[in-house]
């Protein structure tokens, strides 16, 4: 609590009655309080804003938005997972062009070694979700080929203490690559190959949910996922 208090600059006292007495902050102290907690400031007052409120501080969080996944800049990539210091976060079914930039794969176990999380998520090349994606991209099999020629690219990372990966058999309305706080959120179009759906980038602001929506689609694929065995 001390902590706190002293990190926003308020009475110990003051930050004692909004914990004991459910007093509510005021704007400015609600956007600290969440920012040095690392939480939603909704999450935390859901009733301090108004939905009008939320949907404009949700849509600051659209940071730029790519008609195509090919059109992100090959650099885009690398910036957001080097920022990261705590979380990074992949959740495809293949995600090909990740696995065969040996960069970011470098990069994926440096940032392992230095002490951030690094999960990844590919689809279960055996599952009836992923042969029915190769179906609707006119690849048939070739999705499941695309999955286990990435898990063959990515076994260095599993000796890798700190990396995580996991199969899932979920349906895919996106892919997400995540670093920290920032997502890169590619749709999926049927008919199409991921590559030519648009890309969303997003950037987490205190009481916006848009990245709070992807960021716990991640987490409920993740609790379902099976560890791919070494």
């Amino acid at each position: 609590m001390a902590e706190l208090a002293d990190s926003i600059q308020v009475d110990p006292k003051t930050v004692e009655r909004w914990i004991t007495k459910d007093r509510t902050p005021y704007r400015k102290h609600r956007y600290a309080v969440a920012s040095f907690l690392r939480m939603d400031e909704a999450y935390l007052w859901p009733e301090a804003l108004t939905p009008e409120q939320s949907a404009a501080v949700s849509e600051s969080e659209i940071v730029t938005v790519y008609p195509h996944r090919w059109a992100v800049p090959r650099d885009a990539w690398g910036r957001l997972f080097s920022a990261a210091k705590q979380e990074i976060g992949v959740l495809v079914y293949s995600g090909l062009f990740v696995a065969e930039d040996s960069g970011i794969v470098r990069l994926f176990a440096d940032k392992a070694k230095a002490g951030a999380r690094v999960r990844i998520l590919l689809g279960d090349p055996d599952c009836a979700e992923v042969a029915q994606r190769g179906e609707d991209e006119g690849i048939d099999d070739g999705m499941a080929a695309k999955i286990r020629n990435v898990m063959v690219l990515y076994r260095p990372l599993q000796q890798v203490e700190g990396v995580e990966i996991r199969l899932h058999r979920t349906v895919l309305y996106n892919s997400i690559y995540r670093g920290d706080d920032q997502l890169l959120v590619n749709t999926h179009v049927y008919g199409q190959p991921a590559a030519n759906a648009p890309v969303f980038h997003l950037r987490k602001m205190a009481g916006g949910d848009m990245v709070s929506t992807y960021t716990g689609s991640f987490e409920a694929v993740w609790a379902d996922a099976v560890p791919l065995d070494s």
